[in-house]
């Protein structure tokens, strides 16, 4: 057993024990209030009013006055005893023994004193007085006389003073136990737990804590099913960089071969030839930064490090001169790129990073469309939601369906275009990362009549003029 679980069980335990007793002393001093209450010794005010008319009659009438008081026949009267020091009763009664000894303790507690009196008499005698109870107890006077005692005291004795010690041991064992099941249901999930964690710093995150604590529903149940989504993203962390690690070796592997080997070829051969060889190296060399500086910006963009997100960005003329741009590439390749942009609308960010990232898609779409097609660029804004949707469409081969969801991750290249392209498989996935750095999000598929769709959402700010524009221009 753990420390937890020796901690839950002794706070729980001491909680509970104390509770118990407290119940136990509570009923013990009820108990023996009660065992006061029912004093045999009549504690009335009737009886104290008696009890002092007949002191008064002994101390100024002497024995045979008060004889006379109690023998006047009324049944009140009737059960006053006066004893003396023998415990001998004036009328000649029989007196019980306890009787006369609870009426001295009576006589010892003030607040009860004036039931009970002890008079000393003229003829040198002193005379302890009281009054039983009136209860069922007393039978009644034989013989019209009076002498009646309570027949449970005379056959029994004193009633024993109750204390709850069986209620309070059964109590206790059930606190215990129920202490012990209590402690055991919080700390088991959490030895399971502490594993789970041992497991993972060690390496093994394999380990998953949702069989272990399915039947339960509270807090650590909830806490097992956040490790579990924890370690899953360390999972495809680790695995993502691993597959990087293989990937990034593996295309910087082709450059480098080939540049070795337009060095070698370089040492052999003639002069007219070197020039040409010399451009392979250059161009080979040139591949080989641009891949470097993908990485980089990869590295950044995962790193949360993007650079200055707080710029206000005229979509309008970023757009503007990015297409025209790019209508000289494509014309280059007999291609064409129509756009249709209307979107007077700012987003926050970093605008060489935003200009990269739809730059890249793009590229992508001149790059695979058909000859003698067009690429467009499309714009709506949801003045509702603030939002701007812009759409680059092309009559490229498109993308099969089950590599739909692939194709903004790193180093992935389609199989409808991995024999004709030269790219490493980087441009969506940078552009999928600053999309989201912008709080934005990016999706792609397949057109209805031939090519790909790629849709990009982003955020856009108030109606405030960028820096140096304004929204008339």
């Amino acid at each position: 057993m753990g420390r937890l679980f020796w901690k839950f069980f002794f706070f729980i335990a001491i909680a509970q024990i104390t509770a118990t007793f407290g119940v136990g002393v509570l009923f013990w001093i009820e108990n023996l209030e009660r065992s006061n209450r029912n004093s045999e010794i009549d504690l009335s005010p009737p009886a104290s009013f008696m009890i002092r008319s007949a002191a008064a009659t002994l101390q100024f009438g002497g024995p045979e006055a008060l004889r006379s008081l109690i023998n006047e026949g009324r049944p009140h009267r009737l059960q006053l005893y006066a004893v003396d020091e023998n415990n001998q009763d004036l009328m000649g009664r029989e007196v019980s023994a306890h009787l006369v000894a609870q009426a001295r303790r009576v006589l010892t507690t003030e607040r009860d004193r004036r039931v009970v009196e002890l008079v000393k008499a003229a003829n040198g005698h002193s005379y302890l007085m009281f009054i039983p109870t009136p209860n069922d107890e007393f039978g009644p006077p034989p013989g019209g006389m009076p002498g009646p005692e309570p027949r449970f005291m005379k056959e029994h004795g004193p009633k024993p003073l109750f204390f709850p010690t069986m209620p309070i041991v059964v109590a206790l064992l059930a606190s215990l136990v129920f202490a012990l099941l209590l402690a055991w249901y919080f700390s088991h999930p959490i030895r399971h737990l502490k594993n789970a964690l041992n497991q993972a710093a060690n390496g093994n995150l394999d380990l998953e804590l949702e069989p272990v604590m399915s039947a339960r529903n509270d807090e650590l149940a909830d806490l097992g099913r956040d490790f579990d989504v924890m370690t899953s993203k360390l999972r495809t962390l680790m695995e993502s960089q691993r597959r990087l690690l293989h990937d990034v070796s593996h295309e910087l592997r082709s450059p480098i071969a080939r540049l070795q080997m337009a060095i070698g070829l370089a040492r052999v051969q003639d002069k007219d030839k070197l020039e040409l060889t010399l451009e392979r190296i250059e161009r080979e060399s040139v591949r080989m930064d641009k891949l470097v500086g993908e990485l980089l910006t990869l590295s950044r963009l995962e790193a949360n490090v993007p650079g200055s997100m707080e710029e206000a960005i005229a979509i309008q003329p970023l757009l503007a001169d990015m297409t025209n741009d790019a209508s000289f590439e494509a014309e280059a390749l007999g291609k064409e790129v129509e756009s249709s942009i209307d979107c007077r609308v700012q987003v926050k960010g970093n605008p060489e990073l935003l200009y990269r990232a739809i730059e890249n898609v793009l590229r992508n779409a001149i790059k695979h469309t058909a000859p003698e097609t067009a690429v467009q660029v499309v714009t709506e804004i949801d003045e509702d939601n603030k939002l701007l949707h812009l759409s680059i469409l092309d009559r490229g081969p498109g993308v099969p369906e089950e590599e739909m969801d692939s194709i903004f991750e790193l180093f992935f290249r389609s199989s409808r275009t991995k024999s004709n392209s030269a790219g490493h498989g980087l441009g969506l996935s940078i552009a999928r990362r600053i999309v989201e750095a912008h709080q934005g999000f990016i999706r792609a598929a397949n057109r209805r009549d031939g090519g790909l769709r790629v849709d990009i959402t982003l955020p856009f700010m108030a109606d405030e003029p960028a820096r140096g524009e304004t929204l008339e221009s």
